[in-house]
């Protein structure tokens, strides 16, 4: 699926997420065309007319382009008579019967990617409780196109290493392959979104050798522990990478390199890395 594709799926589940949650009657959004400094409204939930749909915001226009310039949320009571922003989208606004807005950037990297909205049809405060779904909402689209971006990077590094069959050689490419498995299996555990998180694990897994029937397995944590340690990283390293205390850490690696039937931390991957545990 293209990335724009992958984005408006994150969105439209935003949005739904985001009217279950609050109530809202309306909630719409869209991504950042590539090269133009606009916003193109996708998806669309609870809305009646289609005078939103295909909309192009510009940055710094309306309420929606004045969260994409200023790259954080913003919010009006009343949208036809706000002094705090422009208004060259009253019209279809106005048609959908708008009043109450709030927008939220999608900022990925720095780089704002898409704007979720959440709409009322009376004048009247939106109350943070609203407000603060429409941000998580926004924070977990922004989540998802990180993951999703980080494992497609991942699965390119392990193309570029190319590993021939005797299993990956040394060298700086596969090194990076090995270090971003390593992070992407500690953000697998603070991902809310099952299917997601699933896609990602699959990602890391790709990387490994097949592994042979019957071979050995490790936990999720033996194996989170023992990544970063293929990586070079120490125990108290890992330790921060996971936000786990050192003692956990050694108790878990000790466990692996048991199962593994080693004796010291190189041992124990070399082992992970024959039984197609770590790439």
């Amino acid at each position: 699926m293209a990335a724009e594709a992958v984005a408006a799926v994150e969105i439209h589940g935003a949005l739904a997420r985001l009217r279950r949650a609050t109530g809202l009657p309306v909630a719409f959004g869209g991504l950042v065309e590539p090269g133009r400094p606009r916003i193109r409204i996708s998806e669309l939930s609870g809305t009646v007319t289609p005078a939103l749909r295909a909309l192009a915001v510009t940055s710094g226009n309306g309420l929606g382009g004045k969260a994409v310039a200023l790259a954080r949320p913003c919010a009006v009571t009343d949208y036809s008579r706000s002094r705090q922003i422009s208004h060259e989208y009253d019209v279809p606004v106005a048609a959908e019967g708008l009043c109450s807005v709030v927008a939220v950037p999608v900022v990925v990297r720095r780089q704002v990617r898409g704007v979720l909205y959440g709409a009322l049809r009376t004048a009247q405060p939106l109350g943070d409780r609203t407000l603060g779904a429409a941000v998580a909402a926004a924070r977990d689209v922004e989540q998802a196109l990180v993951v999703r971006e980080e494992a497609r990077g991942l699965l390119a590094a392990a193309r570029l290493a190319e590993p021939d069959a005797a299993g990956p050689g040394p060298g700086a490419a596969w090194e990076q392959v090995r270090e971003a498995h390593a992070a992407l299996r500690a953000l697998a555990p603070r991902i809310t979104d099952p299917g997601l998180r699933a896609d990602l694990l699959a990602a890391c897994g790709l990387l490994a050798a097949p592994r042979p029937a019957g071979g050995v397995s490790l936990a999720p944590r033996e194996l989170d522990v023992l990544s970063w340690v293929a990586a070079g990283a120490t125990n108290a390293a890992v330790a921060e990478r996971l936000g786990l205390r050192p003692e956990t850490v050694k108790g878990y690696l000790r466990s692996a390199m048991r199962k593994l039937g080693t004796h010291t931390r190189g041992e124990a991957v070399t082992a992970a890395r024959r039984a197609g545990l770590l790439p």
